[in-house]
């Protein structure tokens, strides 16, 4: 067993970073009013959710009144797509969506939800890359279209896709275009206007803040209908009292990933590559998932012929490793990657695959511990399953 945990899963959440939870305690105990009350300590708590708005919208480039506070990235993705959808077709607009094939499960179940009220749905293939193309978007497009919905970087394998190119097209039509930022803080720039998106989601256990907790950015004059109802918080478009902490702790490590991001994205990227190449070069029959350039800074998504991701992943753990073998909300599933399916991989090969995410505390050793301990539990697990194929020299996508 190595002396400390490697962990390689940022993808699916990363540790909340020591200044954040300084800055969040108060605000259970000392300042613990609720926000919508008159009083001082309501005013209080109120205040700390206008300061972190406020620091929200600095990041993005956006105005605070276009910030919404949600209970995570998936609430924000079923509000972008529900939201936009339903308010849409209110007014008549139409009723069809088109979405990626590599989306994440909040974004294709709330898709999928709306076929049940009639709505039409067009999915976009990708390539073997992992990319959207423009052109296949600009074809989908049809004057009954309400909402287009593709992720900014891939959870799975990490392609990043031209999300300014398609949401330039999304306004020749004028189409709102709402894009899954979850991954992206701190390791890419996220300033809406640039992006040319209308709606975009975070959720902050993804940049070393507290989990449940997330945000929904929505451009002023967007329909939105609202998928939670009760009270007037959020500006009417998502009732519940404010979890005040939580969201302190969203705006500070936003603001500290917005301010890191050159120096975090070159440190992963370094670490990474380094990484890619060492497993390439040491493990015959493996290949990388996903385009080689236009990935996220941190992430290695590789396929091994003739073993199990979830037995390596086993292996890994025995030896104070942690990666994954996918996106962590589905890691229970028996069901091969809908993303790497989709990129064109077998069910074989799919379920050979293993994501390494990196982040601010990966070293150098760690990257040379896995290189070292992976590559003789790769050839172990090949003895007990041998492989078919005959090919004896590692493939890069």
């Amino acid at each position: 067993m190595n002396d400390r945990i490697i962990y390689l899963d940022h993808a699916a959440t990363t540790p909340l970073d020591p200044q954040v939870l300084e800055a969040m305690l108060p605000y259970f105990i000392q300042y613990a009013g609720n926000p919508s009350s008159i009083h001082q300590p309501g005013r209080m708590a109120l205040q700390a959710l206008d300061e972190a708005r406020e620091r929200v919208a600095r990041v993005l480039g956006a105005n605070r009144k276009e910030i919404i506070f949600t209970g995570g990235g998936s609430e924000a993705d079923n509000l972008a797509v529900k939201g936009v959808a339903l308010a849409q077709r209110q007014r008549g607009k139409g009723s069809h969506v088109i979405t990626s094939a590599i989306e994440h499960h909040a974004v294709l179940h709330a898709v999928e939800y709306l076929q049940a009220f009639g709505f039409e749905i067009t999915v976009l293939p990708v390539d073997r890359r992992g990319l959207v193309q423009p052109n296949d978007l600009r074809a989908a497009m049809r004057p009954d279209t309400v909402l287009v919905s593709v992720m900014y970087a891939n959870n799975e394998m990490g392609t990043v896709q031209p999300i300014a190119e398609l949401g330039t097209i999304c306004r020749e039509h004028g189409v709102p275009f709402h894009s899954d930022a979850v991954q992206a803080a701190g390791l890419l720039p996220l300033d809406v206007n640039a992006l040319n998106v209308d709606l975009l989601t975070l959720t902050a256990h993804k940049f070393y803040g507290p989990k449940g907790v997330g945000l929904l950015y929505a451009r002023r004059g967007v329909p939105l209908l609202p998928q939670i109802n009760g009270g007037g918080q959020e500006r009417r478009r998502r009732a519940g009292t404010e979890n005040v902490p939580a969201i302190v702790g969203l705006g500070l490590a936003l603001a500290l990933a917005e301010e890191r991001r050159p120096t975090h994205a070159a440190h992963c990227r370094n670490l990474r590559d380094r990484l890619i190449d060492g497993l390439l070069a040491r493990i015959p029959l493996s290949r990388l998932n996903g385009d080689r350039v236009q990935r996220l800074p941190n992430n290695a998504n590789l396929s091994f012929d003739c073993v199990e991701g979830e037995s390596v992943l086993l292996l890994l753990d025995q030896r104070g490793i942690a990666a994954s073998s996918g996106s962590a909300c589905t890691s229970g599933s028996l069901e091969p990657s809908h993303v790497l399916l989709a990129m064109g991989l077998t069910s074989e090969e799919a379920n050979g695959s293993v994501r390494f995410t990196l982040g601010k505390d990966t070293t150098s050793a760690d990257i040379d511990f896995v290189l070292e301990v992976l590559p003789p539990m790769i050839e172990r697990l090949r003895v007990v399953a041998p492989c078919a194929s005959e090919r004896a020299e590692p493939v890069l996508a």
